[in-house]
């Protein structure tokens, strides 16, 4: 494993976004482990969580100046951290979210932040993908503005699940929708990681056999 993918998943487990145990996904499937950016509590968490983010978009889509957006309510800080991290590499990109609720005052709408213009491309900044259903959601939303194409989304972890068949929710999200999904890790690396100490073996065993179930198989 790539030294920067065991350091990533080190501090995902250290600030408690990364556990073990039994949980419901959004999908409503019953998982083995979950990936919360919700659990990131300190400056230091949310400015080291942008800096990984920053180094995969620097890695995949290069010094292109684009829009990130982060869908309420976790992709958020994700969005604005990432462009801050973004700027000390020298590469200033605006960011914007969305209301759960649109605003009727004010200065009204459902966006806040920068909102992109016409031809400008977007891109979207998550915590994890299971299902897909987050991303239809914020397609959704993105639907509203016009002629606004998104270029990628970036999230923590794949968890190479199925979505809504035998192929990965990824996959069927690029396909579907037509832009790349990329991810820091996946839950392969994941097992790696817990694999070099055997005091996790329990988990791995958990992970393996929820995939042998709901793993992807394309």
């Amino acid at each position: 494993m790539e030294a920067y993918k065991h350091e990533f998943i080190e501090f995902l487990e250290g600030a408690g976004v990364l556990k073990f145990g039994d949980f419901t996904a959004k999908s409503g499937r019953k998982i083995p482990y979950f990936i919360n950016a919700g659990d990131i509590k300190t400056g230091n968490q949310i400015a080291k969580l942008g800096e990984f983010y920053a180094k995969a978009y620097l890695e995949k889509v290069g010094n292109k100046r684009t829009v990130l957006y982060g869908p309420a309510y976790k992709g958020i800080s994700i969005a604005v951290s990432s462009s801050i991290a973004l700027s000390k590499e020298g590469l200033d990109v605006p960011f914007f979210f969305n209301r759960k609720e649109a605003k009727d005052h004010g200065e009204g709408g459902v966006f806040v932040g920068y909102v992109p213009k016409s031809g400008e491309e977007v891109v979207i900044v998550e915590d994890v993908i299971t299902a897909g259903t987050a991303i239809r959601e914020s397609m959704a939303i993105l639907g509203g503005l016009e002629n606004v194409k998104v270029a990628a989304t970036f999230v923590m972890v794949d968890r190479k699940e199925k979505g809504k068949t035998e192929k990965s929710a990824m996959s069927e999200v690029e396909a579907e929708f037509g832009f790349p999904v990329y991810s820091v890790v996946d839950v392969y690396d994941i097992i790696e990681y817990l694999e070099e100490d055997e005091k996790n073996a329990e988990n791995v065993a958990r992970i393996k056999n929820y995939l042998s179930v709901n793993g992807a198989k394309a």
